[in-house]
């Protein structure tokens, strides 16, 4: 399988990913016993896959529920006129509240995943984005039920 910058994944590659998007604290030998190498080269080969830039961070999984922030939302955003998406990063970046954000196709200009602590909070996050220069409007969904999350895609 070959990354976007070229870098050609063999099957064993693949495996050591998916381990470590498992769970990333696992020791070298512990992927070593499901791939069939030893410590010191799956090492390697995670340092290699680092170098390349296939695997650019290690993190932590959090439940945000558990930490008080159990609202969410996906904020469509409609700009006026035209915005760059330079100027539409600058100006949601900064916002703890966002999970991430996109440019995408259609009418919808700016889609913003939102995690907030309740409805309240939403709220307000909500008016700060109307309230940005380049936003004509918007128009949010609240999560329900998340029923399928992945931290990483398909490898």
């Amino acid at each position: 399988m070959r990354h976007d910058g070229g870098v050609r994944l063999d099957a064993i590659d693949e495996a050591i990913v998916r381990e470590l998007a498992k769970d990333a604290r696992r020791s070298y030998a512990d992927i070593g016993s499901v791939v069939s190498l030893s410590a010191p080269a799956v090492k390697r080969r995670v340092d290699r896959l680092r170098d390349s830039g296939v695997i650019h961070a290690f993190t932590v999984e959090l439940d945000h529920a558990a930490l008080g922030w159990e609202t969410e939302a996906y904020v469509e955003v409609f700009c006026a006129g035209s915005t760059s998406p330079e100027t539409m990063r600058a100006a949601v970046e900064p916002y703890p509240e966002v999970i991430s954000a996109s440019t995408v196709t259609g009418e919808v200009d700016l889609l913003v995943h939102v995690r907030a602590r309740d409805m309240r909070h939403l709220e307000r996050v909500v008016e700060r984005l109307n309230a940005e220069p380049f936003v004509a409007r918007t128009r949010s969904t609240v999560v329900l039920s998340a029923l399928v999350r992945r931290a990483t895609g398909p490898v």
